[in-house]
């Protein structure tokens, strides 16, 4: 659809509205508003919707709804606008979709910590188009993710919402996302919104919605990384502020932020929401604002276009602003221009804005959508540790399955899913547990014998008598533990918890002391969405799988894993510190930030990028060409990797970078590619990165872009630390960049 013809509609409908109508266009409502005893209720709505409005908040998953009900009660919400308001414009619906849709009955993903550690971009792409036609079944038109945030602090509990600490794994982890989700035609497809604008993962002391302590080059260069890719490589729809300050500014209220980098510099041209509540906050929390007609104002000309999840602000408040003269009519002309820019694009003005109910229980979670989450939730699983236990033998005797995980299905979702999100509510979706996977993997001649052992958190070593009893009389112990996920307080892991250890929680730990001293062969399975320090556990546990939050398939793929059916090919997409007194431990660090203390290094217990096989990898024949490029060129860097080893498996190889000599300093390393290859047993093919001088620019003194002369180290490797291959290559000239460039490596297998 041409840009023309939308900016002659938009000021078309423009020039029919009235004030109120327009800002009315800026605001939502939450569909619990609209609602009585079940059911819509129009008078309600002839209270709240009589203007018209921009965004319908959550109508799936508020309650526990049947999906049918929701999909008749969207209808009926865009029926009475498209026939019962003056201008007769229908409303964005939007929905959470971290992990899938977060509703009743709709297929439940990994979460995103987990999606990460596939190092699959293109299986993202896959779970978000699966997302997209489940939404779209609804009747829903935006989905509030991807979580583009690098956390540097595990205590800090959305750490499960990210894609892990790398600027570059998010940035591919989020493109993918977003074209999924979007697909090629907004008619079709979900507005992706990235979030949260930015820097929201390196809160102060891990603490929800604290201070970011950054400077505008590492905000730059890391933070807004991947929010540049998401709106200038893959066109995302749509971006959502995070709650902090930066510099004493909070985000809700940055015309840095939100007009000078996200509109100036990158030219973006959807529409911005405020995270919930965000715009009141600027008033209650942050005490920038001295009441709500002031944060209106201040959120407004920063750059907010849509309040979120209900009026506060962009109702009353605002339209007293705008009597007052205290903020001009052409600010609210442009933001409801971007709001009706979108709306076009959705097909929202024309005919097809019903969803079918009768369709609704066939798309969601059906066979082929769940046989693609128990793929992907095999495929995240990382191993960390394998002494020669696993794969474990179907024909085991007796298996003791123990631990508070074992037999949870809240313990294999993420935060931002139906069962674990909304408080209150059974499963949203059928869920295997780690034990009734075990059990259906296991021969009709081996016996699964099961105790709790202990709670998640707490004291009590009440059940740890049973437990041994079990594992005493077993051949293989199998203890899943870790976190449950949660909000405020609900959970261990998630949003609003946040921790000021990382070690397992309660007596976990003390449980597995004392299985350890049956002198018994232990797996122990972690579902949880933090990496922790399980230092006792690496020294003393001889096979440990962390398999974060792996969605409703989650106890299958487990099973597939530890009896040899799959074969693990994840790689931990965030460091795990010795101890939490080590925080920051990511990889990329500068090198004057590795002295060591009295009673430990600066080193992780696992690094970025790590991750086991049941087979061996060898990596040889590294050529780099040509040795020397000009600013603007390019580098192939290309490499032979072969699986040595009996069985097939997957290898994600890894390109990383470092600047020798810079003019500011520079992380010891930073990833620049990488690529997920399956081989069979005596299987080669040769990997080629071709790396773009661009890749390799940075902020100098000045805060110029430049792509600097220099040597440039070149690893490629199995992890961030196992590095297999080295090799160099000089950029002959300096250049600043002031144009587009490129983001990413391309990859190509032979």
């Amino acid at each position: 659809m041409e840009e023309k013809w939308i900016q002659k509609k938009i000021e078309e409908i423009l020039s029919k509205m009235t004030l109120e109508e327009k800002i009315a266009q800026l605001g939502s409502v939450p569909s619990g508003k609209l609602v009585e005893n079940g059911k819509f209720s129009r008078e309600k709505a002839r209270e709240l919707l009589k203007n018209g409005i921009g965004q319908i908040t959550r109508v799936a998953g508020y309650a526990e709804r049947d999906p049918v009900e929701s999909v008749e009660i969207i209808n009926e919400i865009q029926k009475f606008l498209k026939e019962e308001t003056r201008l007769g414009i229908p409303a964005i619906i939007h929905e959470e979709c971290l992990s899938g849709v977060m509703t009743k009955g709709a297929t439940t993903f990994p979460q995103a910590i987990g999606m990460a550690s596939t190092f699959e971009p293109e299986d993202i792409e896959k779970m978000t188009s699966i997302i997209r036609k489940e939404m779209k079944a609804f009747g829903v038109h935006q989905g509030l993710s991807p979580v583009l945030d690098i956390p540097r602090d595990p205590r800090w509990g959305r750490t499960e919402e990210t894609f892990g600490e790398d600027p570059y794994l998010v940035s591919k982890m989020a493109e993918s996302y977003i074209r999924g989700l979007q697909g090629e035609d907004w008619k079709e497809g979900i507005i992706a919104t990235a979030k949260h604008f930015t820097a929201y993962g390196i809160s102060e002391g891990g603490r929800n919605l604290g201070p970011a302590r950054v400077s505008e080059r590492e905000l730059r260069e890391v933070f807004l990384f991947p929010f540049e890719v998401a709106v200038r490589k893959a066109d995302v729809g749509s971006l959502m502020n995070a709650y902090h300050e930066i510099d004493g500014i909070p985000c809700a209220s940055s015309k840095f932020l939100l007009t000078k980098i996200l509109r100036e510099e990158w030219g973006f041209k959807g529409f911005v929401v405020s995270d919930y509540s965000a715009i009141e906050m600027l008033h209650t929390f942050h005490k920038v604002a001295k009441d709500l007609k002031t944060a209106a104002i201040k959120a407004l000309e920063a750059g907010i276009e849509i309040e979120l999840p209900d009026i506060k602000c962009y109702g009353e408040p605002l339209l007293q602003a705008v009597k007052e003269g205290a903020i001009s009519v052409s600010v609210i002309d442009t933001a409801v221009a971007r709001v009706l820019r979108a709306k076009i694009l959705l097909g929202l003005l024309g005919d097809n804005i019903y969803a079918d109910p009768t369709k609704i229980r066939d798309i969601l979670d059906n066979q082929e959508h769940r046989a693609f989450a128990r793929e992907l939730a095999r495929k995240s699983i990382v191993l960390l540790k394998n002494d020669g236990v696993l794969p474990l033998s179907r024909e085991v005797k007796t298996i003791a399955v123990i631990g508070p995980n074992a037999n949870s299905t809240q313990g294999l979702h993420g935060d931002y899913s139906y069962t674990s999100h909304i408080a209150g509510v059974k499963d949203g979706v059928r869920t295997v547990t780690v034990l009734e996977g075990i059990k259906n993997k296991v021969s009709s001649g081996t016996t699964v014998l099961y105790a709790k052992g202990c709670e998640l958190s707490g004291e009590s070593t009440d059940g740890f008598n049973e437990a041994l009893d079990i594992a005493s009389k077993s051949d293989v112990i199998i203890a899943v533990m870790g976190e449950n996920s949660g909000l405020f307080k609900r959970g261990i892991s998630g949003e609003g918890n946040d921790r000021i250890d990382l070690n397992l929680p309660g007596v976990q730990r003390k449980l597995l002391k004392a299985i350890k001293e049956l002198n018994k062969p232990i797996v122990l399975v972690i579902t949880n969405g933090r990496p922790l320090s399980i230092t006792w556990e690496k020294e003393n546990i001889p096979a440990i799988i962390e398999a974060w939050y792996p969605g409703e398939e989650g106890g299958n793929a487990i099973a597939d894993v530890i009896f040899g059916d799959y074969n693990p090919g994840g790689k931990l997409p965030v460091s795990f510190p010795k101890d939490v007194g080590q925080i920051p431990v990511y990889y990329n660090r500068k090198p004057s930030a590795f002295s060591e203390y009295l009673t430990t290094d600066t080193k992780p217990l696992f690094p970025f990028g790590h991750g086991l096989s049941y087979t061996t990898f060898e990596y040889s024949d590294l050529e780099v060409r040509p040795e020397s490029i000009l600013p603007g060129g390019y580098v192939d860097i290309s490499f032979r990797i072969k699986n040595i080893g009996n069985i097939a498996g997957d290898e994600v190889v890894q390109l990383y970078i470092h600047d020798e000599w810079a003019s500011v300093e520079r992380p010891v390393k930073e990833l620049k590619g990488f690529k997920r290859i399956h081989l069979e047993p005596q299987e080669e093919k040769r990997v080629t990165f071709r790396l773009f001088a661009d890749q390799l620019a940075f902020y100098d003194e000045a805060m110029r872009f430049i792509v600097e002369s220099g040597t440039f180290e070149v690893m490629i490797g199995s992890s961030s630390e196992d590095i297999r291959l080295v090799g160099k290559f000089e950029i002959s000239e300096t250049k600043v960049i002031t144009k587009d460039r490129r983001f990413h490596s391309e990859v190509t297998v032979e």
